[in-house]
């Protein structure tokens, strides 16, 4: 209990940047028993009697020779917000030039009265007794290397290996989610809380499913976007109150973790850990600062491994982990071969593929997977070949079905009475083929054979084993019992015509994880790629292909190599921040470069080393921005907010 004039420093929740700092409140008498570090208070603003929400973080003995406002009231005696997490917000926010409380909004749930109340009774009554487990070892592995790795407080870089795995149940997952369960549940086995981020809802119930077979229903949480308030507020209470296994996306990352042991993330490289909130602070690298704080293990784990893992592995940050012994799918590139067959051009698939997918339909499924959903997706004029282009608003046309009317991609307007503004042709033609156009070639292809779409339309986790053909675009792939007995990556020059630096990556991981699809012995026909990625491929040599990237990108001064930091808005307030960065921190600056809707946007490129003065000179400038009120308009009377200034350090779109 705090002594009686003891002075609160509390963080007002409150999107302002110019506000993110520590506000002194006097902690009344009444209040002293719940006025403790992590709950949530309201507390008194001098701007108009304003009344704020905020967080007491802890507690000073420093004399003030001012008065101080009083803290209006204790919310609630839980200390929702815990030291290790407000340490971890308070440092990520200050690496990428953002808010404390941003993040601190990802970590914490909004409140449910009922569910705490519930909570706060079941805590009084004592609770069921936990009940010790005997943790399996963890398979694939050297003999008690992962083991060795969480008593450790390791950090890993984990090869996953490539191959499915049957539960007790019946039900089959990825090999990964066994071992990062069976790690997991290791640690919570010993005393320690395990949080596991993964990018999804369907590497979610891979993971819960293989937590479900080896730890005790009570010793799971689950953190995720599909929870209702109520179940996410209770999840969070319960990973507050003793050691649990916390599985969830990327906001698990900030979970809060009695004793926390482990932090493990599988597949880093996948663009849905990139968070789309300020301060936009990846998964990947919110666990690497909290594992610095906290001296948790760490594993990172992936069939593909990102280029940023590989050079935290070269600079010695991770240990690479491979499999006791190799695991590799049965990956054949066709590039350079022709299909002669009638009924394998029609479905855009070369001979040998055409014949390894019907050979394989007669024990079972074939998966094939495709570049985009829909049907036709993009038409242009048939007449010149010009992108069809919506008369209302410019958006892009793309047909839905067979037969249907084109329509537009933004604004769904039907193209009943388009004319081509380059020829005034009034035909289409397909320019790309979708999931739905492409299951209809197959049909036409293999006439007899069940054909399934999987798409974000058509949502399938799991399929049986009996003979099908799946369409699946890629991320969107189902689980097969025992695994397909073929798997056909179409569309690959198409994937790697994207205009990004990542592109190689992102096919690599996106048909890494298809190939490990496959049952053990079937293969998986690349069509149409060939070269170093293909080889790299073929070979199951992801860490070699990252290693080469790596080595690329440092030639060019590209992420991860280098650090950057994108400066978007009005061009005067961009030019304004960009200088506010001594040049001597910088490399270069690249821009400002327009970007079509006022905007301009400028790239700062630094090192490592000089992240934290980068971010504090930025962060200063948002600041002043962000408190420069400007006059209106003559006649419009009172003030026009700043312009605004969006600041983005490490964008994965730039790189």
């Amino acid at each position: 209990m705090v002594a009686a004039g003891r002075v609160a420093r509390v963080l007002i929740d409150s999107a302002l940047p110019q506000l993110d700092h520590l506000f002194d409140y006097r902690v009344p008498e009444e209040l002293l028993a719940d006025a403790q570090p992590g709950v949530r208070v309201k507390v008194p603003l001098r701007t108009a009697g304003r009344i704020a929400d905020g967080y007491v973080i802890g507690f000073t003995d420093e004399e003030f020779e001012g008065a101080l406002s009083d803290i209006e009231s204790v919310v609630s005696p839980v200390p929702v917000l815990s030291a290790d997490v407000w340490a971890l917000a308070r440092k990520v926010a200050d690496r990428s030039a953002g808010t404390a409380n941003d993040v601190v909004r990802l970590a914490v749930p909004g409140r449910q009265v009922r569910v705490e109340k519930a909570w706060l009774a079941a805590r009084s009554n004592g609770g069921p007794d936990e009940v010790p487990i005997a943790a399996p070892p963890v398979r694939g592995y050297p003999s008690g290397r992962i083991e060795s790795a969480l008593a450790g407080d390791e950090r890993i870089a984990l090869q996953a290996r490539p191959q499915l795995a049957e539960l007790p149940d019946g039900a089959w997952v990825g090999e990964w989610a066994v071992t990062l369960a069976t790690a997991a549940t290791v640690c919570w086995a010993a005393g320690r809380s395990a949080i596991i981020v993964v990018p999804d809802y369907r590497d979610q119930d891979q993971v819960a499913a293989a937590l479900a077979a080896i730890a005790p229903a009570e010793a799971v949480v689950r953190a995720d976007a599909r929870q209702s308030n109520a179940e996410r507020y209770r999840a969070f209470l319960d990973a507050l109150s003793s050691p649990r296994i916390v599985l969830g996306n990327r906001s698990a990352v900030y979970a809060p973790a009695s004793d926390l042991g482990l932090i493990a993330v599988w597949d880093d490289g996948d663009p849905l850990h990139a968070e789309p909130l300020s301060p936009y602070v990846h998964a990947r690298d919110a666990a690497l600062v909290r594992q610095e704080l906290q001296g948790c293990a760490l594993i990172f784990a992936a069939h593909s491994r990102s280029v940023e893992v590989q050079r935290l592995v070269e600079v010695g940050w991770l240990r690479d982990v491979a499999p006791e012994r190799a695991v590799s799918p049965k990956v054949v590139p066709t590039a350079n071969q022709a299909a002669n067959d009638v009924a394998a051009r029609a479905a855009r698939i070369p001979s040998t593929a055409w014949q390894t997918a019907k050979a394989a339909l007669e024990s079972g499924p074939v998966l094939v997977q495709v570049a985009r959903p829909g049907y036709a997706p993009m038409l242009a004029c048939a007449n010149c070949s010009q992108a069809a282009r919506c008369n209302r608003c410019e958006g892009p046309l793309g047909q839905a079905r067979a037969g249907a009317t084109p329509s537009c991609g933004w604004c769904g307007a039907l193209a009943t009475d388009w004319r081509c503004e380059n020829c005034e042709h009034a035909r289409f033609r397909m320019v790309t083929v979708g999931a739905g156009r492409t299951a209809e070639e197959l049909g036409r292809a293999f006439p007899g054979v069940r054909v399934v779409v999987a798409d974000g339309e058509h949502p399938l986790q799991t399929i049986g084993s009996a003979p099908a053909l799946v369409v699946a675009t890629r991320g969107a792939e189902p689980i097969a019992a025992g695994g397909y007995r073929a798997i056909l990556l179409l569309d690959g020059e198409r994937m790697l015509a994207r205009e990004t630096l990542r592109v190689t990556e992102d096919c690599m991981r996106w048909w890494s994880n298809a190939a490990a699809l496959a049952a053990p012995g079937a293969a998986t026909v690349l069509v149409g790629v060939g070269g170093a990625l293909a080889r790299d491929l073929a070979t199951w040599r992801q860490v070699d292909f990252a290693r080469q990237e790596l080595i690329d990108r440092r030639a060019l001064r590209f992420p991860p190599a280098v650090r950057l930091a994108s400066l978007t808005g009005a061009a005067e307030v961009v030019e304004e921040a960009a200088a506010a960065v001594d040049s001597d921190l910088l490399i270069d600056v690249l821009g400002p470069a327009p970007l079509g809707d006022g905007n301009v946007r400028t790239i700062l490129r630094f090192d490592y080393a000089h992240g934290p003065a980068v971010a504090s000179a930025v962060r200063a400038a948002i600041v002043r921005n962000a408190t420069r009120r400007r006059r209106a308009p003559a006649g419009k009377g009172g003030f026009r907010p700043a312009p605004s200034l969006r600041v983005r350090f490490d964008d994965p779109e730039l790189g």
